[in-house]
């Protein structure tokens, strides 16, 4: 009898852990939805002001200085996405002061013009809002990194309009080749429930129309070619924005030093293009992507203003600039190998991505959730040649 009331105790467990991760997933993600979308709406209250204001990128050095000093004042210097990523992994503490640091930092830079995104930013703020409120609703410790990883999925999900992928990309991101089972229910709660708050708050997800070209060996040839350069694409996004990052502190220690020439080179870069395709997140540039219409090196410019703009401490994120980066590429290689423009931009999007975060299945979910379904063959390929291609190389050195 004793034995059969344990089972009983045991098999009960299970409906008691649902409910509860089911609340807790709801209640993260209606508060990372509610400042996700605001988020988003200040960022694109931004650059729409310096479209408006284009002298406001000269004001770009001065943002920056304003930048340093809260990290300075906040004491929160060099806590960003690594940060979030070690706290999953050791449970160290989320300041919570970062969440309206990186929010009020990303602003100010895509204000200034700061090549950036804005997923880094959504997943620090995401790790810091449900560290918070996995810590005021006492949850253990090893609860405490599960909290983390639904708040990183209801802001990605709220700014995005992705929440499949918001969901397994916060359980993927933390380790390579490794997938967070624990976290499913809790965080696909938490990034719908994100998801609808963002539609209430009137921000619309974002997607793209891309005609399928139809399942043929020689396409399946020409999207494997495509891969491989975009396997070669990321290495080179990860590498630059990494040795630049260490080039500036070296030659300039101080943080107001550094961020002073880091604007005043984006501002000379931006002169010498002659436009202002590369400053901010560059999501419209994705949208010329998929019509077919970009310069051959905007995908090389991009690289090189995301790199100066991050590694010499501006705030954002990394993957906007990767989605430029790869659907730019992806366009003009593809159109030379003879694939539909709009398809291979598409291809190369998702393949940039997948090498730049090392989550191949996020990568394939952000390619279905933004493109369509029709092209999940194609989709999955590319990003399977480019995980293989790509090694270990990637944006967040807490990745395990």
């Amino acid at each position: 009898m004793e034995k059969w009331k344990k089972i009983a105790a045991h098999i009960g467990a299970y409906p008691a852990a649902l409910a509860k991760w089911l609340a807790v997933g709801a209640l993260i993600g209606g508060i990372g939805g509610v400042i996700g979308s605001l988020f988003h709406i200040g960022v694109n209250y931004a650059t729409q002001m310096r479209a408006a204001h284009p002298w406001i990128l000269y004001l770009l050095p001065v943002l920056g200085l304003i930048i340093v000093g809260l990290y300075r004042v906040t004491k929160v210097e060099g806590k960003d996405t690594n940060a979030v990523i070690e706290s999953v992994h050791f449970g160290k503490n989320v300041p919570v002061l970062l969440v309206p640091v990186i929010f009020i930092s990303t602003v100010l830079t895509h204000l200034g013009g700061g090549s950036a995104g804005r997923e880094g930013a959504a997943l620090q703020i995401g790790g810091g809002i449900g560290f918070e409120a996995g810590r005021l609703l006492r949850l253990g410790e090893k609860d405490l990194p599960l909290a983390t990883l639904c708040g990183m999925s209801a802001v990605f999900s709220a700014l995005f309009g992705t929440p499949l992928t918001a969901a397994i990309f916060a359980m993927e991101v933390i380790s390579v080749g490794v997938f967070y089972y624990a976290g499913l229910i809790p965080c696909l709660t938490a990034a719908l429930v994100g998801y609808l708050v963002s539609l209430l708050m009137g921000v619309p997800p974002t997607r793209f129309a891309v005609a399928d070209p139809g399942l043929d060996p020689w396409t399946m040839l020409l999207v494997i070619l495509l891969a491989i350069g975009c396997a070669v694409v990321s290495i080179l996004f990860c590498r630059g924005l990494q040795k630049t990052g260490k080039l500036a502190a070296r030659l300039l220690p101080n943080p107001y030093g550094r961020v002073l020439v880091g604007g005043a080179l984006v501002i000379v870069l931006t002169l010498l293009v002659g436009n202002t395709n590369y400053n901010g997140a560059g999501m419209e540039m994705v949208e010329q992507a998929v019509s077919g219409d970009v310069e051959p090196w905007a995908w090389l410019w991009k690289l090189l203003f995301t790199a100066v703009t991050i590694g010499f401490g501006y705030k954002g994120g990394e993957i906007v600039p990767s989605f430029f980066v790869g659907a730019t590429f992806g366009c003009v290689a593809g159109s030379l190998l003879g694939l539909p423009p709009a398809f291979a931009a598409a291809i190369g999007l998702s393949a940039v991505f997948c090498g730049v975060t090392n989550c191949p299945i996020a990568s394939l979910l952000i390619a279905c959730e933004l493109f369509g379904f029709s092209g999940m063959p194609y989709f999955l390929i590319a990003i399977a040649v480019s995980y293989l291609l790509s090694g270990y190389y990637g944006l967040y050195s807490t990745q395990k």
